[in-house]
């Protein structure tokens, strides 16, 4: 009982340890899955912990079931309306953009380390696939907001790509160990299995799971819990009948996120938990499986695999999968330095060994030396050269946004409560009057913890509370009303970034010209200056693109959908008037 006791009693020191330590490093620019690797080897069996794992079987178990649970969340998060601007070239960058890298990193493999063609690219593909879930964590903690493009093109292809590095590295395995099939014949029959029967299961068992849980009452406590388990029946059965069992995990999560839910908000806050706890012991794992003596022998080939990988292989697969769709260079430059290789190259590195492949052993401590050597230097970086790149944008909301409440029976709403502040933007600019989003309506209305008998919205003062029904659809308009703003720097202001104008997309451009003297050609007098942004960027607009028209600097400042409502008017050098 005495041993049972430790056991409970140091597991959770380490799990209290693990986050405290993930908060105080996230702050510094630390990459998480780095803290809890280090965490691991000083408990393996060569640091001060002495602890020995070496069940493989085990540790690919644990690992799976944890990626399962984290693509489940990812996909949760990920809003539809990333899709209208993120999905194609995230697509391009999940699948081309992973051959592209793999091949290019196992060419270099055959050449420099003598590996036969089949080894190299295995090596490849086992480091094919990013991580930028965890970049993403990374901006959010150091407070940045990136170009919807961009974010939402690394958050859809975080989710989508790591099926097509398992589906690689697994076709190559089989032709390793069986090395007189068809190559050709192997990849088009796995792909096919693995990629159909993977989206055909997560769409299917993702609407399965969401009637059942829109449909059938139970406890408050357990639609968590049933979410969960049924996302993990989805991953197990799709693949014991050969199919990508994470991508049919994204897909459902991905459906549930966006469609009305019961108990929505319960469901996401538990699988956020849930989520970093299953981080948390799959890279301890990890940590504690690897041997640190054994990485500097392979050091140097390590280094340069990396090198080539995060130097030439990303970048060149980045350029020709966003080429069709003219992101301007230094977008596809931030894409290709997050490339950062995470949790699942180390995962994918157990295959071999579960397979017995000879140089299995050397493999595994080649791609964890390899995914250290990205996260310190492009994790460590993610945020720099973000800024480097001009690719922020002011904050639209403070980090602690909303208290959100479900309301059962409800799926299509939900009653989200504020604490007005100084800087809430409604009390700071003393607005007489705004208009709410359509769907919202104030149901209370609290000052001094004492209920107004009045909805007095048009003397509102900082420490009231408001509570307020909306559909999730038009929560991101009422946030810009409600949610304190935080302190930002000049070069972050919306002056800064949009202007010193803020204008209407339906304004005409000749208008706009001969008020700052700036040379419109004829034919595009009468344009909006919508119409003249959608001409001249020849791509999918987002807030944050920008057109230069002589003097004056053109920036999209608010969409709504696809359309653009609010241009920002800069000045380059002063008008003629």
């Amino acid at each position: 009982m005495d041993l049972s006791n430790q056991i409970i009693f140091l597991a959770a020191i380490v799990l209290l340890g693990s986050i405290l330590s993930s908060v105080i490093t996230s702050r510094l620019g630390v990459p998480l899955l780095l803290v809890f690797l280090v965490i691991g080897m000083l408990l393996g069996p060569e640091g001060p912990g002495g602890l020995v794992f070496e069940n493989i079987t085990v540790a690919y178990l644990i690992g799976s079931a944890a990626l399962a649970i984290i693509l489940f969340d990812g996909g949760m998060r990920t809003p539809a309306r990333n899709f209208r601007i993120g999905l194609k070239p995230a697509l391009g960058l999940a699948t081309l953009g992973v051959i592209v890298t793999s091949g290019l990193t196992g060419a270099f493999a055959v050449w420099w380390l003598g590996l036969s063609w089949l080894e190299g690219l295995l090596l490849g593909a086992i480091v094919g696939s990013t991580d930028a879930a965890a970049v993403f964590s990374l901006l959010r903690s150091r407070g940045l907001e990136l170009k919807s493009r961009v974010g939402a093109t690394l958050e859809i292809e975080s989710g989508s790509n790591d099926p097509m590095a398992i589906f690689l590295t697994i076709v190559l395995i089989e032709l390793l160990l069986l090395p007189e099939q068809q190559f050709g014949l192997v990849v088009l029959v796995e792909f096919v299995q693995q990629m159909g029967l993977g989206a055909l299961l997560g769409v299917g068992g993702g609407f399965a799971l969401l009637a059942l849980i829109n449909r059938v009452p139970m406890a408050a406590g357990l639609y968590p819990l049933f979410a969960m388990a049924g996302a993990l029946a989805i991953f197990g059965l799709t693949g014991l009948v050969g199919g990508s069992g994470f991508l049919a995990v994204y897909l459902a999560g991905l459906l549930l996120g966006n469609r009305p839910l019961e108990a929505s908000q319960n469901i996401k806050r538990f699988h956020d938990g849930i989520a970093s706890l299953a981080q948390i012991g799959m890279f301890l794992m990890l940590g504690m499986i690897v041997a640190p003596s054994e990485l500097p022998p392979v050091a140097l080939d390590a280094g340069l695999v990396a090198a080539v990988l995060i130097l030439i292989a990303r970048p060149l697969a980045v350029w020709i999968c966003l080429y069709p769709f003219r992101f301007p260079w230094r977008e596809q430059v931030f894409i290709s330095w997050v490339g950062l290789r995470g949790a699942v190259p180390i995962i994918l590195a157990l295959f071999p060994l579960l397979a017995g492949l000879e140089l299995a052993g050397y493999f595994f401590h080649v791609v964890f030396f390899v995914v250290l050597i990205s996260l310190l230097v492009q994790g460590w970086t993610v945020a720099t050269s973000a800024r480097w790149l001009g690719l922020e944008l002011p904050p639209t909301t403070a980090r602690v946004q909303r208290t959100e409440l479900d309301i059962p029976g409800q799926q299509e709403m939900e009653l989200v409560g504020y604490r007005l502040a100084e800087t809430t933007p409604v009390v700071r600019e003393a607005w007489s009057n705004f208009r709410l989003p359509g769907s919202a309506r104030v149901v209370a209305h609290l000052r001094g913890g004492k209920l107004l008998e009045t909805l007095e919205l048009l003397d509102l003062h900082a420490g009231d509370h408001l509570y307020i029904m909306v559909t999730p659809a038009d929560l991101h308009d009422l946030d810009r009303l409600f949610v304190p703003k935080d302190e930002v720097p000049e070069r972050l202001t919306e002056r800064s970034v949009f202007g010193e104008f803020a204008l209407n997309g339906d304004a005409q451009l000749g208008a706009v010209g001969m008020a700052y003297g700036a040379p419109v050609p004829p034919e595009r007098q009468g344009d909006t200056l919508e119409a003249y942004l959608r001409r001249e960027l020849q791509a999918e607009p987002v807030v944050g693109d920008a057109v230069d028209l002589g003097p004056m600097r053109l920036v999209i400042r608010e969409m709504d959908g696809a359309r653009i409502t609010r241009v920002g008017l800069k000045l380059l050098k002063p008008s003629r008037g």
